[in-house]
This record gives structure tokens, C-alpha cells and sequence, in this order.
């Protein structure tokens, strides 16, 4: 096993960018988009099965095909958002992607637009892209014409793809500046935002403050970019295709009804309190009269440890394996396939991410690994989604990526297995206070932090379209903030502006709920996994297994829960209570 943090291969996925085996791979993609434009024909009233299952096997192949595709231009891109080449060819592979959807575009239309008897019977049929074909007819009502179709797909590449590529490009090539032990530092911003879990109190309000100063510097222009994003998204969704509102497109694509996100919404509104006493217990510890937002992140004791690469890995495997070699064994694959990129580089993409691209291929994952202890569980979050594609690398690649609610159900529950492990065999309180408190802030980074995310996007979705200035959209994010710390946390100005280094809101409006849903979820399975041990494995091995190919609320429900139930998503918060009030037995 390595020592040092490592870089990924691609050369798995595509042939590399310049050669000629990447040529004749875009060319090949063309040939299948022909051949699948000749069937055309043959999709009729009256299509016997046999045809139509030919039919969805080409639709199969070329969707992998630009999958894979569209994952290269993405993975080659984040190792250096700033190289030429790399843009010049993330945008030739959108405009591939764009003219295979609209080529293809009339195999989705006419499949929507089917009887319904006729339409059941071919889904019957169709073995496991049986739900991809159901999904896609919940869009009957909001489908456009063909011609329609193709024009807003083009207009998405040169329109609103394009600004959120220059968003990335504006906030990657950002530089910070921080002093640390008197020596001035140029840092990435995901090493800048490690610092906001320091013990020292102006280390961490510092690193704010230049994360502010630095996207400050360039408000009006992140202002205007999320303003576009909201305008053409009410224009074309609510508008043009008629979705009830802004929010009703992402439940849709994620088949959860409305009721059910509101009901999720109110019930983490209505747990603000949970989260205010825990920052009270925090403040309490620091020894200060009420804590600052500066401060949220900050340790319960001086306790922090390193982790030095080999360690982090070989903790996660170990709290894996006790849980299930399949899922260790799988974690483990990501790294010996070298499809891990953790070392830390100039202009690489922040964050982390794990991109499951085709199904029993194992997928790649990016981190930013610098040591800590949250590097640690960063990379095992990641590595559990990888598990999870791997889990259902049955099914067909239209249906072994989880819906977005679904998605965070590895990696949460691997997060919770390699911390427990570390409490079971740790006996210095201030080391589990520390690990406790981790627990305490991850969950309110996941399902609080996240859930007023989106309770502020439906109130800023409506502010645009009725011509909001961005300081009325900074005000109203403020009072987000107060609605969620009331009197426990002391919210400083700059803090009004956060909204705008939220990538989530620019790039995917609304995902931010499923990270409540999947950690409220995971909470739920974890009180199982806490009463029935071993026996409760194979029941989750069972969940990830389905990968995307049932809903959501059928996986739940067969997992023994009911979401539409605001007491399902209660009982997640009871468990952090409980969670709390360990921690208050400690400090």
C-alpha cells in the first residue's frame, strides 16, 4: 500500500486526449448514433417486444458510450481546471453528448408519449432498465415537442453549461492566503477550509474571513451567474414544460413527491434546537459565553491527530471488514485499479467526489487528502460510494446509479462504521470527545446546513424572478442563518454572502435535500445495524444492491420505514440527541 496520497489512471475509461484511439472512440460513438437513428422506423403502435428489446440494447450501448465519454472530459478536467486542453475538451465532449441526446431524443419522446397498455407491456419486458422506462414516462406531462427538445439541449451547452464552467473556472483559480505559525501560506481553498477546524480561534475566523474576502472580490459577477441560472431554470422548467414550481423538477427526477420533501423540510426546521444546544455544549467547552460562527467547526479538546496516508486507509479497510469483507474488498479496488486521486495539486478541483461511470467498472474518486482526521473520513465517505456502484454492478447502466436521496446511504453509514470503530477503542475523553463532536458537526453540516440550503433556494428562486439585487438575496440568506443558530451562535455579516461559494446551487438546484434524506436514512439503518448486528448485514448489502433500479420509497419501505412519515425522519434526530447527550456526559 502506498505511503503517499496518489494520483488516478484513466486509461480504464478512454484512450488519451491527442491520439488516435481516442479519435476513432468519438467516431465510433457517431457510428452507433447512425445506427440507432435507422431504427427509428421500427418504433410504432404497434412494436412487438422482441424489436423493442433490440432496440433498448443499442439505447444501452450508446448511453455507456457517452457516459463514458462525458466522465473522461470531467475526470481529466478536475485534475487541472485551468489547462487549456482540458477545457477545449470537456467542451468538444459536451457538444458530443448534446448531439447524441438530440439525435436520440426521439426514442425518450415516443417512448413517453405511448399508450399506457402498450407501454406495460414492454416494460414488462424489459428486464432491469424496467424502471429507467418507468421513470422516464413521470416526464410524460412535462415532455416537449422533439424540435423543442433539441433546441433547449443546445441551448443548455452554449447558455447555462457554459456559465457554470466559468463559475468553476472563476472559483478554482482562486488563491487564499493565511499566516500559519507566522509563515504566510498560498492555499487551495480545500486546504484553507481545514483550517476552520482549528484550535486556534483566529486561525479559524481568518480562514473565513479570506474565503469571504477572496469570493468578495468577485460577488456581483457569482450573483449574476446564479441569477441567470435561476431565470433560465424558471423559464424553460416552471414556464415552458409547467412543473407546479421550481423545486417540483428536482422531486420529480428523483422520484420523491413533494409532500414528502416538505414534510422532510419542516421536520429538520423544527430540530434547529438539537443543533443550538450542541453549540451551546461547544461554547460551554471553549470556555466562551456564546460561540461564533467562526467557530462552528472548531475541536472539543486539542486532541486532533494526523493520519498519515497508509493509516487512513488501513483504519478504513479495518472498520470495513468488520462489517463486511465484500464492502472492504470493494473499497479497497479503488485503489488498486488506481482510480484514487488524493494528492493535493495546484489548480486541481476542491473537495471530493466519487464518479461511478459504468456498471462492475470501479469507479473513480477524488479527494484533497492533507492528513486530518476529516481527511480520513472524507476518503472513507467517498470509498463507500464507490461501494455502493459496485454493489449494483448488476444492474444495467441505466439503473445502477442510486437516485439522488439514495445516494448518500454508503458513504454516511461507512463515515459512521469507521468512527464508531475508533470510539470503541478509544478511552481518553478527550479523544472521544473529539469523535463525538465530529459526529455532532457532520450532522449538522449533512441535515441542517443542507436542508436551509434549499429552504433558502425556494425563497431565492422566487426573489430572482421577481428582481432581487443580490444584497436582498444576501439579507435573506441571512435570516436563514439566524432562523437556524438563533441566540447560540453569533452570525458576523460576512456570512451573508456564504450562499455564493455553494456550488450545489449553481450546478444542480435543490440537490442539497438529499443529503438530509440519505443522513436521516443512514441514522435509521445505524439504530438497526446498533439492535441486530451481523444479522442486519445482509438487509443492507441488500439496499445498495438495487443501485437506482426500484424508488426510493420502495427500497424504504422494504427496509422497514415509511417516508412519507414525519416520525421516520424524527427518529434520525432522536439518535443524535442521544448522540448529545454522550457527548454532555464528557465535557
Amino acid at each position: 500500500m502506498t505511503k503517499e496520497p496518489t494520483v488516478w489512471e484513466l486509461a480504464d475509461l478512454m484512450p488519451a486526449v491527442g491520439t488516435a484511439d481516442m479519435e476513432a472512440a468519438l467516431h465510433a460513438i457517431d457510428v452507433r448514433v447512425q445506427a440507432f437513428e435507422r431504427r427509428r422506423s421500427d418504433l410504432t403502435a404497434d412494436i412487438c417486444e422482441d424489436v423493442f428489446s433490440e432496440i433498448l440494447v443499442l439505447y444501452e450501448e450508446l448511453y455507456a458510450d457517452v457516459s463514458a465519454l462525458a466522465a473522461y472530459s470531467y475526470l481529466w478536467f478536475s485534475e487541472d481546471t485551468g489547462g487549456q486542453d482540458r477545457l477545449s475538451f470537456r467542451a468538444r465532449a459536451n457538444r458530443i453528448v448534446a448531439d447524441t441526446q438530440n439525435r436520440t431524443l426521439f426514442f425518450t419522446l415516443w417512448w413517453r408519449q405511448l399508450d399506457d397498455e402498450l407501454a406495460a407491456r414492454l416494460e414488462a419486458g424489459a428486464g432491469d432498465a424496467g424502471y429507467f422506462l418507468r421513470s422516464l414516462r413521470l416526464l410524460k406531462p412535462y415532455t416537449l415537442s422533439e424540435a423543442e427538445e433539441r433546441i433547449i439541449n443546445m441551448k443548455d451547452v452554449n447558455g447555462v453549461n457554459s456559465l457554470l464552467t466559468i463559475y468553476d473556472m472563476i472559483t478554482t483559480s482562486l488563491q487564499f492566503s493565511l499566516s500559519i505559525d507566522g509563515e504566510e501560506r498560498v492555499l487551495t481553498r480545500g486546504q484553507l477550509m481545514s483550517f476552520v477546524s482549528s484550535p486556534d480561534a483566529e486561525v479559524r475566523a481568518a480562514a473565513y474571513q479570506e474565503l469571504f474576502r477572496a469570493f468578495g472580490e468577485r460577488t456581483d459577477v457569482l450573483a449574476e451567474i446564479y441569477a441567470s441560472r435561476v431565470r433560465d431554470w424558471a423559464e424553460e422548467q416552471v414556464k415552458v414544460r409547467g412543473f407546479g414550481s421550481p423545486i417540483s423538477v428536482r422531486n420529480l427526477a428523483n422520484d420523491v413527491p413533494d409532500a414528502v420533501v416538505d414534510t422532510l423540510l419542516d421536520v429538520i426546521r423544527n430540530n434547529a434546537a438539537i443543533f443550538q444546544r450542541y453549540f451551546r455544549v461547544k461554547a460551554g467547552a471553549l470556555g466562551v459565553g456564546t460561540l461564533r460562527r467562526y467557530d462552528l467547526y472548531a475541536p472539543l479538546s486539542q486532541a486532533e491527530k494526523t493520519y498519515p496516508f497508509d493509516t487512513a486507509v488501513q483504519l478504513i479497510d479495518e472498520s470495513f471488514r468488520a462489517f463486511s469483507p465484500v464492502l472492504a474488498d470493494q473499497a479497497l479496488s479503488v485503489l488498486e485499479d488506481r482510480h484514487l486521486h488524493a494528492l493535493i495539486r495546484p489548480r486541481k478541483m476542491d473537495g471530493a467526489y466519487c464518479y461511478g461511470v459504468l456498471p462492475g467498472v470501479t469507479p473513480w474518486v477524488l479527494t484533497n487528502y492533507d492528513g486530518k482526521a476529516r481527511d480520513v473520513s472524507t476518503l472513507a465517505h467517498e470509498l463507500g460510494h464507490a461501494v455502493h456502484a459496485l454493489m449494483a454492478a448488476d444492474h444495467s447502466v441505466l439503473t445502477f446509479h442510486s437516485a439522488l436521496p439514495m445516494a448518500e446511504t454508503a458513504s454516511v453509514f461507512s463515515e459512521m462504521l469507521l468512527t464508531d470503530r475508533l470510539l470503541g477503542e478509544e478511552s481518553d475523553p478527550a479523544v472521544r470527545r473529539t469523535l463525538l463532536g465530529a459526529i455532532l458537526d457532520d450532522a449538522y453540516a449533512t441535515i441542517s446546513r443542507q436542508g436551509h440550503f434549499v429552504m433558502f433556494e425556494r425563497v431565492a428562486h422566487q426573489m430572482i424572478i421577481e428582481n432581487a439585487t443580490p444584497d436582498a438575496l444576501h439579507a435573506t440568506y441571512r435570516e436563514h442563518l439566524n432562523e437556524q443558530f438563533g441566540a447560540a451562535v453569533q452570525v458576523s455579516d460576512d456570512f451573508s454572502r456564504e450562499w455564493t461559494v455553494i456550488p450545489h446551487i449553481y450546478h444542480t438546484p435543490f440537490y442539497c435535500y438529499a443529503y438530509a434524506f440519505g443522513n436521516l436514512l443512514v441514522l435509521a439503518l445505524y439504530r438497526q445495524y446498533q439492535e441486530r448486528g451481523q444479522a442486519f448485514v445482509p438487509n443492507y448489502l441488500r439496499i445498495l444492491a438495487y443501485g437506482g433500479s426500484a424508488s426510493p420509497e420502495h427500497i424504504i419501505r422494504e427496509a422497514g420505514f415509511d417516508m412519507t412519515s414525519a416520525g421516520f425522519w424524527q427518529s434520525g434526530f432522536d439518535l443524535l440527541s442521544e448522540r448529545l447527550a454522550d457527548l454532555e456526559a464528557l465535557v
